[in-house]
């Protein structure tokens, strides 16, 4: 045992001694971030022009504020841009994480000297977590690899601008800087297929521990090693002992994944976004995260049921219940208040708060009533994978509606990794999952308003020609598992069959 793993035992201790106070009074830990975010509020333009100052209580502010999404938000970034101090948060923020948005294009999303701590900070905390929780801490002797955007910053008006992975490069705590890969150089390099080939050359024969990225890139990744080398991940890398992971539903890579690595190892999902680090998982193995009520995030939810009704009730974290799919709703220490991030969750546990992330408010498929959200194709991909073995790559599901025969259906566009022996038991399996995921769905399929899904097989390196045309390959750029439109299908289709 080295003394980085040593030394990090009663520092995880310590730690989640901290984090279990928090745990066991969610609520106070939420007054209190509600409180000062509202005080330093009171001296932005924002706060001015929203009365800040004259609020009583938490249900003033929820009267007083409405939702925002981003272009309510935008007007108030591009004064900060100009230089403006004082408009969301006290000063100028530090950076803006850019990040692409369905409906605004380029978002700029503040980060402050107080959010970028909390971000650094619940990363540290879920790896500490793991340490403290499993009694496994090899891994902080070796390499560790965390796959993410360049750290090479620009400027949106006057403040430095940059993918928050690359942002957060920055911020690497000194004890990890000599474990740490790639190297500043390789980080920097924008073009992502090039950068992954760098990185097989700087990692491939070094005692490589822990990896972190986005399941699509670490699956580059992994198949550039295998290729290299001529055998499983888990073999090139014999001490690697952890795999974390965040941004999409691991479930429907898994299997490629294992099979890219040859062995089981551990894994930690986290749920980090350029507006805020929300959750983690703290137990292992589980599928659902534990909720950070104190880092610097105030938490509301509208009942996804009810979010495009006219002023739809918030609820505080003390009023949500499990099973239900909520829109979450944040107010931050960076400067955002009542910000609609567009995401969906689901509440698996509420002592102590815990969630499930169910998917994208805009992306769904509803074009024959059957409210499809991103969560069960991912589920449902999964359990047809378990009951006939196949490697998928990468995947999006959109509506068929004008077939050139039969009834409309649903279409799954497939890059497969390694096909199943029978696809027509394959489609028969996903169907039947997806009947079991989604009852409006089963509906629409027993009374024969649907037929039964329809897959199309993609070309190798589909998705990822689409990624690259598109300028999002790389990065913290994902693809949309699910759309209410063909737009993507169309991009993408070739009938290869």
């Amino acid at each position: 045992m080295g003394i980085k793993s040593f030394l990090s035992k009663p520092y995880s201790a310590w730690i989640c001694s901290q984090i279990a106070r928090d745990i066991q009074n969610p609520l106070a830990s939420q007054k209190k971030v509600f409180d000062y975010i509202l005080s330093q509020g009171k001296a932005t333009e924002f706060g001015k022009h929203y009365g800040f100052g004259s609020m009583s209580s938490y249900r003033h502010f929820q009267s007083a504020i409405p939702v925002a999404d981003y272009e309510d938000l935008k007007p108030w970034v591009e004064r900060v841009s100009k230089g403006e101090k004082n408009v969301l948060w006290p000063g100028l923020p530090l950076y803006f994480a850019k990040t692409s948005g369905t409906t605004s294009g380029v978002k700029y999303i503040p980060i402050t000297k107080d959010s970028i701590q909390n971000q650094v900070n619940a990363a540290r905390n879920a790896l500490l977590n793991y340490i403290h929780v499993t009694g496994k801490s090899q891994f902080v002797d070796h390499q560790m690899i965390f796959l993410q955007g360049t750290p090479i910053l620009e400027k949106h008006g006057v403040v430095d601008t940059g993918r928050l992975s690359g942002i957060v490069a920055h911020y690497v705590p000194g004890y990890l800087q000599k474990n740490r890969l790639p190297s500043w150089e390789v980080n920097c390099i924008d073009d992502w297929e090039t950068k992954v080939d760098r990185i097989v050359d700087e990692t491939v024969h070094r005692r490589m521990s822990l990896i972190s990225g986005i399941p699509s890139w670490l699956r580059m990744y992994f198949e550039k090693l295998v290729e290299r080398e001529g055998k499983p991940v888990g073999e090139i890398f014999p001490d690697l002992q952890l795999l974390v992971y965040g941004g999409v539903n691991f479930e429907p890579y898994r299997t490629m994944l294992d099979k890219l690595i040859g062995r089981q190892i551990d894994t930690i999902e986290l749920y980090p976004a350029s507006e805020g680090f929300f959750a983690y998982q703290d137990t292992y193995p589980s599928d659902d995260l534990l909720l950070i009520v104190n880092g610097g995030i105030f938490y509301e939810f509208i009942p996804l049921s009810v979010y495009f009704d006219p002023n739809p009730e918030r609820i505080p974290l003390e009023g949500v219940k499990c099973g239900i799919d909520y829109a979450m709703i944040i107010t931050t220490n960076a400067g955002l208040y009542a910000y609609s991030i567009g995401d969906t969750v689901r509440f698996t546990s509420i002592n102590p708060f815990r969630i499930k992330v169910t998917g994208r408010i805009t992306q769904y498929l509803s074009t024959f009533g059957e409210h499809v959200i991103g969560s069960e194709v991912e589920q449902a991909l999964a359990e047809a994978i378990k009951v006939c073995p196949a490697r998928v790559k990468e995947f999006t599901v959109a509506p068929l509606v004008n077939p050139e025969s039969g009834k409309p259906r649903h279409e799954w566009l497939i890059e497969f990794e390694k096909e199943p022996d029978s696809m027509v038991q394959f489609s028969a399996s996903l169907n039947d999952a997806m009947c079991k995921k989604n009852i409006y769905y089963r509906d629409l399929i027993e009374g024969h308003v649907l037929d039964q899904l329809q897959i199309t097989r993609l070309k190798p390196d589909a998705f990822n020609g689409f990624m690259k045309l598109r300028g999002m390959l790389g990065g913290q750029n994902k693809v949309q598992h699910l759309s209410n439109d063909r737009t993507i299908a169309e991009l993408l289709y070739s009938p290869n069959q």
